[in-house]
C-alpha cells in the first residue's frame, strides 16, 4: 500500500496475495474501531480485575478485531466496486485496496465465512447478548447490500453506523447479564454517527460524481462539520449522565472539529488522524473503567 513506510513494508503482506488482500481489505488501521468497544465494555461490566480476561471476552475481542472487520469492509467493497473506481482512497497508491471482478469468490467466500463465524457465539451468549450481535450483522450488511443500501440514503447512512458500538453492547451484556445504561448506548451511538459522517467528507466529490447521496453530500463540507460537532456534543452530554469523566473524554471530539476549522486543516488529512485520536480516547476510557473497578 502507498502509505506503508518502506522500512515496515517487509513485515506486512502484499495486497497482491490472497491473504494480503484480505488483510488490507479489513482496514488494519481501523481494527480497534470494533475491537476497542469490547475492551471498554469489558472493564466497565466486570466486577473485579480478574474478570477482565474471561475466555468469552477474549474470544469476542479476537472476533471483532479481524473477522468482523473482514465482514464489514468486505461487504462494503464488494457492493461498491463500481463507485470505488472514482474514489481517490482506492487509487493505485491510495490507502485502501480496490475490489475488482478478478477477486471473485476469493473474497466473497472469506467475507461470508467471517459473518458466519459469529454463529460460534450463539450457544455461548445469552438471548439478550445475541440481540446486539444480530444487530451488528444486520446493519453491517444492510449498509451496503441492496435493496436496503442504507449508505445511499442521507441520515440513514449516519444513523446505521451506530453499529460500531454494538460489539461493546454484546460484551457488556454477556458479562453483566443486562444491557449497558441507556444513556451510554445512546451516547456511543451518536458518537459513531459523527465518526461515520466525518469520514464521508473526503468522499463528497467522488460520491457526487457517482450520483450517490449521503448525509455529507446533502449537507456539504461546512454543514457536515457542524453536524459532526453536534453529534459529538450530544454524545458528551449523554455520557455526562453516566459519569462526568466520560463527558470530558467525549468533549474532545467537538473541540477537534473546532481546531480543524480554525486552523483550516485539510479534511483528507484530518481524517487519517482519527485512528490515533480514537485509540487514545479508548485507552482513557479503559483506564477510567479499571480505576472504577479497583477503587470505585
Amino acid at each position: 500500500m502507498g502509505d506503508v513506510p518502506e522500512q515496515l513494508s517487509r513485515f506486512v503482506p502484499s495486497e497482491q496475495s490472497a491473504l494480503g488482500y484480505l488483510f488490507w481489505l479489513s482496514r488494519p488501521r481501523f481494527w480497534l474501531y470494533l475491537a476497542g468497544p469490547v475492551v471498554v465494555a469489558d472493564v466497565y461490566a466486570a466486577e473485579t480485575a480478574v474478570g477482565f480476561f474471561q475466555p468469552l471476552t477474549v474470544a469476542l475481542f479476537l472476533y471483532f478485531l479481524v473477522p468482523a472487520n473482514i465482514f464489514l469492509y468486505g461487504v462494503n467493497d464488494i457492493f461498491d466496486a463500481d463507485l470505488d473506481e472514482l474514489n481517490p482512497k482506492k487509487a493505485a497508491e491510495g490507502r485502501e485496496v480496490r475490489y475488482g471482478d478478478h477477486r471473485g469468490w476469493h473474497v466473497i467466500a472469506p467475507v461470508a465465512g467471517a459473518a458466519a463465524l459469529a454463529l460460534v457465539f450463539v450457544p455461548l451468549l445469552s438471548n439478550r447478548a445475541l440481540v446486539p450481535l444480530a444487530g451488528f450483522l444486520i446493519l453491517g450488511a444492510a449498509y451496503s447490500v441492496p435493496p436496503f443500501r442504507l449508505k445511499t440514503t442521507p441520515l440513514l447512512d449516519s444513523l446505521s453506523n451506530g453499529l460500531y458500538i454494538l460489539p461493546g453492547a454484546v460484551t457488556y451484556t454477556a458479562i453483566a447479564g443486562g444491557y449497558p445504561p441507556l444513556a451510554a448506548v445512546a451516547g456511543g451511538w451518536v458518537w459513531a454517527m459523527g465518526m461515520h459522517t466525518f469520514s464521508a467528507i473526503p468522499d463528497i466529490d467522488p460520491d457526487r460524481q457517482a450520483g450517490v447521496r449521503t448525509t455529507a453530500t446533502l449537507l456539504g463540507e461546512s454543514r457536515t462539520l457542524a453536524y459532526c460537532a453536534g453529534c459529538w456534543l450530544l454524545a458528551a452530554g449523554l455520557m455526562g449522565l453516566v459519569h462526568p469523566a466520560l463527558a470530558a473524554v467525549f468533549a474532545v471530539y467537538p473541540v477537534f472539529v473546532g481546531v480543524v476549522v480554525l486552523a483550516d486543516i485539510d479534511i483528507d488529512r484530518a481524517y487519517w488522524w482519527f485512528p490515533v485520536l480514537n485509540t487514545v480516547a479508548g485507552a482513557v476510557l479503559t483506564m477510567l473503567g479499571i480505576w472504577e473497578v479497583q477503587y470505585g
